[in-house]
């Protein structure tokens, strides 16, 4: 029997991204080359979330996404597509720990707002008629803290930081109802920056303002776009430290911004990283209202296929039980299989042997 729950998160469930088949990465390259249009690679990713949407059923997950096959990279598609932004390719990618990603990236040239023509808009219609109600059908998108990242705002056109906050939480309100009108009712907030504020050293970030106030920008951006949300829509966020062809950005505990985000924000769940000692102990867990959010722990790790030590996954349930009741407690792996069409250092096997084994064990470890 599957774990069951009647509202996401659940008990088993995945942040989002899947690696990308060779087909999809065929297909870029002939389109890349002009050699097929793009309907003709449309009609392949298709192809293959039809295919990816039945195997995450098939496992047994009850919310499914479409893999973000249509995207390049997790958040920049998204963002680059948000008028008053466009997308570009500066001088250098993101640092990672051992090395650095391809470069590209977005900046601000205008007023901040959205779009019903918004190319995700699409995309999740035609997805949400794949999945049809054989499961949940999960959106996920970048948070809107994202935009806060070094670089992107255009200081001459937003020389006041609010003004800029406060036209980047309207167009998210105006996403969130328009995912909303189009059938979305559980969608996913994907946010590095969040979880960047708790790193001894806030990468992507020039430095301007201090850490408080930064986290409680964040906050009231977060807080900003989820006000007057409909009843019926779950968000949740996913805090992350990186994720690029199984390396990692950065380090540090939620410690510093707990107190404030976990306290504070009003997401229905937080998809937390906790596959390695970079995420510091689950100490933080106990600034998460009792009763409030779900906390998905991401005890399992995306960024390679040997499966994980039951009686350890185990252990570690137990563990953050000591601060947040089991019953708030869901499973899934810390991050994304592919955050960019690169995707992580595992197969495809290992990857729905891993997703499928979450589901088992969430069965076993929450209904005891």
């Amino acid at each position: 029997m599957i774990t069951t729950t009647t509202k996401a998160p659940f008990k088993a469930d995945h942040v989002g991204s899947l690696l990308r088949p060779d087909s999809i990465h065929k297909a870029r390259q002939e389109f890349k080359d002009g050699s097929i249009t793009a309907e003709q690679l449309r009609e392949v990713e298709t192809k293959e979330i039809k295919r990816i949407v039945d195997k995450q059923i098939e496992v047994g997950l009850q919310a499914v996404t479409d893999g973000e096959f249509r995207r390049t990279f997790w958040h920049t598609d998204f963002m680059a597509s948000i008028k008053g932004f466009e997308g570009y390719t500066p001088d250098h990618g993101y640092k990672f720990k051992h090395g650095e990603t391809e470069a590209y990236d977005v900046r601000n040239i205008g007023k901040v707002s959205f779009s019903s023509d918004h190319p995700f808009v699409k995309d999740f219609i035609e997805f949400k008629e794949i999945v049809a109600d054989r499961a949940v059908a999960k959106l996920t998108i970048p948070s809107p803290n994202q935009f806060f990242n070094e670089g992107i705002r255009d200081v001459n056109l937003y020389p006041d930081i609010e003004v800029y906050a406060q036209d980047v939480i309207q167009a998210y309100r105006d996403a969130i109802q328009t995912f909303y009108d189009a059938g979305a009712r559980y969608i996913q907030l994907d946010d590095v920056y969040i979880a960047g504020l708790s790193s001894p050293d806030i990468p992507f970030n020039d430095k301007q303002y201090p850490r408080e106030f930064l986290i409680d920008l964040a906050l009231r951006v977060a807080n900003g776009v989820l006000e007057g949300k409909p009843e019926d829509l779950t968000v949740t966020t996913h805090l992350c430290r990186g994720n690029y062809r199984s390396d990692w950005a950065f380090e540090g505990s939620y410690a510093l911004i707990a107190p404030t985000l976990f306290a504070k924000e009003k997401v229905d769940g937080f998809f937390l990283e906790y596959d390695d000692e970079r995420s510091g102990s689950f100490q933080p867990l106990e600034h998460i209202p009792k009763g409030g959010a779900k906390v998905v722990l991401g005890v399992f790790t995306s960024k390679h296929g040997e499966l994980e030590d039951k009686e350890l996954i185990k252990s570690r349930v137990k563990e953050a039980s000591q601060f947040v009741p089991l019953d708030q407690i869901c499973l899934s792996p810390q991050c994304g299989f592919a955050s960019t069409h690169h995707g992580n250092i595992l197969t495809e096997e290992q990857q729905w042997n891993k997703l499928k084994y979450i589901v088992e064990l969430s069965e076993e470890i929450l209904n005891n």
